[in-house]
Formats: structure tokens, C-alpha cells, sequence
């Protein structure tokens, strides 16, 4: 049995950062298990005839954090990465237009700007009435009726849930209220106003995929990291996964859901991992050229009448590189009218922010740092967030452990 004290569970951007954090501080105790043939998780790229498609969906580098920018320049220096100002549309009724949507309405006919204005103008968040609990009425609290209706609620229901309601509103506060004032200075002057969405800078690299700087740092790792290796069992009493692999400290990258077998967790935390949910997204790639030109990195579907919800223009970031790849809830692939040169259903896309999830994580995780088992990154905490956040999480959580 290998005997390590940090055994790290998952080569995603989580579990990678965290490893190579570790070598940095020079500590070599350690392993890393992935169930894939190849280093990256969520965000592992593949080539389809020479053209890199990323696995996940679209993943690029945020350029808010200088810290976990400079930690993948050490893998792929920053001259090898584009630079790239965010240019998101939303194809609408027939048309391309920016996003976000309520600081675009200008560029749809005048007398539908007047019926987003008037629905804004009294939006709840707008009228200081209070919030909602429900998902769906909050949505509407938050930005007015319509374009709760033509939009927001659409859109979600493709790429989350169909039962909208059985989401919390806990995750959206970073969603900004909806300004009247701004939303009319961007009909009467014709340009953006407001807060610009996340991402609005970012960086792709120049020659290869996203995912090729962390196959990098799982190569750094050497005999330290384990691929091809599905976790099917967890012991806590005795520290062992796959009684193959003992451990002092566990890192937990990987979704709680794929443990097949459990020992040592109390009942009723196993009950609450039972409850916790996801969803799928499918990735169809499409050699051939969008069918209208475009200068948008990426396209947002609200319409039903597409399966997809989400178009990867990848020949405007992955420069050099041809055609575009969807993004399809796996609820919805079914639906798909067009064959691709090239699919793959992710099976864990996004944690779901359903009503009961804070709870059950919060009593998973602290029942986990009682027990030196550390959940991290978008599945090991349930949460939603980008690589960057990933990372820098993992950089501050190896700090934390190696005091």
C-alpha cells in the first residue's frame, strides 16, 4: 500500500494547483489520483483533427488575479498566451446582440426598448419591494418582468433545470440590480453602461488548448501522479482509498457523488452527498465555419427552438484554429437536428445551487477539516466556480496546511 500524507483526489485545476504548491514548499509526500488518461478535469483539452477542443465547455484565463496568472506563466510563459477583450453576443429573435442583455436592449426596435424600459422601471430591486425566495420570481425581482421572460429564465432552464424553483437565489447575489438609469442612458446615446460582466479581459494561449498547461503541471508531479485510476472506495476509519493508497491528510477535487463505497462517515452525511446535483453538458464540435460572421468569443441561445445553449466561436480565441463548437445540457441533446464531427457528454458540468446544498456542504465540510479531509474546487465544495477561482483556492488552502 502507498503511503503518502497529502493524497490529493482529482487532476483538475484544483487538485493540480495544490500538488505543485506542495513541490514549491518542497514537500514530495504526496499523490495524485485521476480517473482520465489525461491531466485537466473540466478543463481538458483533446484534439479533434489537429483542432483543440476543450472539454468542458469554453475555458480561458481571468485576468483579475496576478497571482494565479503568474503561477500558469511558469508552465507556458506569458508570451505564448493571446490577450483578448471580452466579446460576448446573444443571438436574439433572429439577430446577434451584445451582452449582457439589459445593457443592449438598444440595438432591438424602438418600441420593444420602451417595453424593457417600462418593465425595468419597476422592477422590484428598482421599487425597493422585498426579495423573493423563489428562483423564478427572484429572477424577475431582479430584472424586471421581461426580460425574466424573454431571457433570463429561458436561458436557465436550458443550461441548469427545467424546475427553476428548486434552485436557491444564494449564489446570484453577485448579479447586479438591474438600473433603469442606465439601462435609458444606453438607448439614448447607443453604447454600454454599466458593470462589465466577469471575464471581460482574458487570455487564451497562442498555439495550443487550455487544458495543454495543466497535462504541464501533472508532468512535473512524475511518479507522483497517478492516471487511469478510479476512486471506488473511501475509508476514513482506516485512511485508505482503493485500499491501495493510505493517507494523513485527504484532498477531495473530485465530485463526492463517484464514490461507489464509503466507511467511516457518519449516515447523515452520506445521506446529504446523496441529495447533492449536477448536470450534464454535452460538447459537439463543428469543423465548418459559423453559418454568419462574428466577432464574438462566445454566443448565448436563450430560444428553446436550439438545443444548444451556448456557441464557442473558437476561431475568434483559439486563433489559427477552424470552426465552433455547442454547449447542450444533457437533458437536451436529444433535440439535436444537426450531426457534429465530434461529441462528448460531460458528465459533471455544473454543481447545482439547489435549495438544500448549503447546508449539506457545510456540514460536509466541516465534518471533513474535523477529520483531515479537505473538499476543494468546484466539486470537492459544490460550487460554481471558474479555474481561476479554482486555482487560487487551492494556492491559498496549501498555504493554510503547510504552516
Amino acid at each position: 500500500m502507498k503511503k503518502v500524507k497529502y493524497l490529493i483526489l482529482g487532476a483538475g485545476p484544483s487538485g493540480l494547483t495544490f500538488a505543485n504548491m506542495l513541490l514549491d514548499k518542497g514537500i514530495e509526500d504526496f499523490a495524485v489520483i485521476e480517473k482520465e488518461n489525461r491531466a485537466g478535469g473540466l478543463c481538458r483539452t483533446e484534439y479533434v483533427n489537429g483542432q483543440p477542443v476543450d472539454f468542458g465547455g469554453g475555458h480561458i484565463l481571468d485576468t483579475r488575479s496576478r497571482k494565479v496568472d503568474e503561477f500558469m506563466f511558469r508552465f507556458l510563459p506569458e508570451s505564448e498566451w493571446n490577450h483578448f477583450t471580452r466579446d460576448s453576443q446573444i443571438y436574439f429573435r433572429g439577430q446577434l446582440m451584445g451582452s449582457p442583455f439589459e445593457a443592449h436592449i438598444w440595438q432591438l426596435p424602438t418600441e420593444e426598448q420602451v417595453k424593457y424600459l417600462k418593465a425595468i422601471a419597476v422592477a422590484g430591486c428598482n421599487l425597493g419591494t422585498e426579495k423573493p425566495e423563489k428562483f423564478i420570481d427572484w429572477i424577475t425581482w431582479k430584472l424586471g418582468t421581461k426580460i425574466a421572460e424573454d431571457y433570463m429564465l429561458p436561458y436557465n432552464r436550458k443550461m441548469f433545470s427545467k424546475d427553476l424553483n428548486s434552485l436557491g437565489t444564494y449564489w446570484l447575489a453577485k448579479l447586479p440590480d438591474v438600473s433603469f438609469e442606465d439601462t435609458l442612458m444606453s438607448c439614448l446615446e447607443h453604447r454600454f453602461y454599466g458593470k462589465q460582466p466577469c471575464h471581460s479581459n482574458f487570455l487564451y494561449p497562442k498555439n495550443e488548448g487550455f487544458g495543454d498547461t495543466f497535462v504541464r503541471m501533472s508532468e512535473r508531479l512524475g511518479e507522483r501522479y497517478y492516471g487511469n485510476i478510479t476512486v471506488n472506495s473511501v475509508d476514513f476509519d482506516t485512511k485508505t482509498v482503493n485500499n491501495e493508497f493510505r493517507f494523513e491528510k485527504l484532498i477531495v477535487a473530485m465530485p463526492w457523488t463517484e464514490f461507489k463505497s464509503i466507511n467511516g462517515m457518519p449516515e447523515e452525511i452520506q445521506d446529504g452527498i446523496n441529495k447533492l446535483k449536477h448536470s450534464e453538458v454535452q460538447i459537439d464540435y463543428y469543423s465548418k465555419s459559423l453559418p454568419f460572421e462574428t466577432t464574438a468569443q462566445w454566443i448565448y441561445y436563450p430560444s428553446e427552438e436550439f438545443s444548444y445553449h451556448r456557441i464557442m466561436a473558437m476561431e475568434n480565441f483559439a486563433l489559427g484554429s477552424k470552426g465552433y463548437w455547442t454547449e447542450t445540457n444533457g437533458e437536451r441533446v436529444a433535440l439535436k437536428k444537426e450531426e457534429s464531427d465530434f461529441s462528448y457528454l460531460n458528465h459533471y458540468a455544473y454543481p447545482l445551487n439547489t435549495l438544500e446544498k448549503p447546508a449539506i456542504m457545510d456540514k460536509l465540510l466541516s465534518w471533513g477539516r474535523e477529520n483531515d479531509v479537505y473538499g476543494l474546487g468546484r466539486w470537492g465544495e459544490w460550487s460554481h466556480f471558474n479555474a481561476d477561482v479554482c486555482m487560487e483556492r487551492a494556492m491559498d488552502l496549501a498555504d493554510e496546511m503547510t504552516k
